[in-house]
């Protein structure tokens, strides 16, 4: 276990108090192996015992049993936590100190000396995009401000691992792409990174891994790809296809389903545009969904060819990170 990034073996949380004599039990014998050098997702709902993980990795609290390192040393030592870079949740700095300030003063908490602060400092600033904000005091500062700063910090030591707690809250769109590419920056050079979101379309395209807890338990582990990979569901994109024929195909091929045709809206005194190649080439967009393997989409294939349809576009439908959380935390689905 100690070969990896992170690492749990049994690992148990229970906190006393709480509406039963026995406890909360916010970790139920977790076994979680985080290789290096990925980009790790870790989901759940509130309550589910994300933050009691991170904190037991940090060192910030103990498990009640079982065991957990983080880059191959037990944690909470003091030699894994000076390479850990970490951004918490709702993370507050004193308000009368400026951007460049905090992370001078990180950098000293960090070992960092002075030449070498001042470089990092410097780099930093300009690569989150605050630095004409440097010398105005935080108290000013947006929420995504605050989180580019604290992502800043979280960089000072150049970590071997990166634990972020919703990195993008608060971040506009395109501050959400900056802070995406880089952590894929970070990733690059070779730093773990270990994400905590309940973004799940930002896990979605930064993570390789994911894990899924509820109420303490993983529920669901694997890789981005596996976790959506495509199911036996197809769209398929046409023009040319007559409604008659539409309606005779949805009545014979099992599993199929069709839209209305997509027609943009007709503009006051003017005539629709011909597409090139005449109406029989062109014409409207019609949408269609099949459910079934690939020999059912191979001979409806061959039903809208024989009828001279032209086949836009056939797209294996994925599911997204969100339905799969979804139906693992909604429905209850099965690990």
């Amino acid at each position: 276990m100690f070969d990896a990034a992170v690492s749990t073996a049994r690992l148990a949380k229970t906190y006393r108090g709480g509406p039963a004599r026995t406890g909360v039990r916010a970790l139920r014998g977790l076994d979680l192996v985080v290789p290096r050098g990925q980009a790790f997702g870790l989901l759940g709902p509130n309550g589910a015992g994300k933050t009691t993980l991170v904190k037991l990795l940090l060192g910030i609290a103990f498990p009640t049993a079982g065991q957990a390192s983080v880059l191959g040393l037990r944690s909470g030592d003091v030699r894994a936590r000076a390479r850990i870079g970490y951004l918490p949740e709702n993370h507050r700095y004193p308000s009368h100190l400026n951007g460049e300030q905090v992370l001078h003063y990180f950098g000293r908490l960090s070992g960092l000396r002075r030449a070498a602060r001042t470089r990092r400092v410097e780099e930093l600033l300009r690569r989150v995009r605050m630095d004409e904000w440097r010398r105005v005091r935080i108290n000013r500062y947006s929420k995504g401000m605050m989180q580019r700063l604290g992502l800043a910090q979280a960089l000072l030591n150049e970590p071997d691992l990166l634990i972020l707690d919703e990195p993008t809250d608060g971040v506009d769109p395109l501050g959400r792409r900056e802070i995406r590419d880089l952590l894929l920056e970070q990733k690059a050079r070779g730093a773990t990174i270990f994400l905590n979101s309940h973004l799940l379309s930002e896990v979605e395209r930064v993570c390789d891994r994911v894990a899924i807890l509820k109420e303490g338990e993983l529920v669901r582990e694997g890789s981005v790809d596996a976790l959506t990979r495509p199911s036996e569901s197809w769209d398929i994109d046409v023009r040319g296809l007559r409604p008659e024929r539409l309606a005779a195909l949805a009545a014979s091929v099992p599993g199929l389903e069709a839209a209305p045709p997509l027609q943009p809206p007709p503009v006051a005194g003017m005539a629709p545009p011909m597409p090139a190649g005449g109406a029989r080439a062109g014409g409207a967009l019609t949408s269609l969904h099949l459910t079934g393997d690939e020999p059912a989409l191979n001979r409806l294939i061959d039903l809208l060819r024989a009828d001279g349809v032209t086949i836009a576009a056939v797209t294996p439908r994925r599911e997204s990170l969100e339905d799969v959380f979804v139906k693992v935390i909604g429905e209850g689905e099965p690990a």
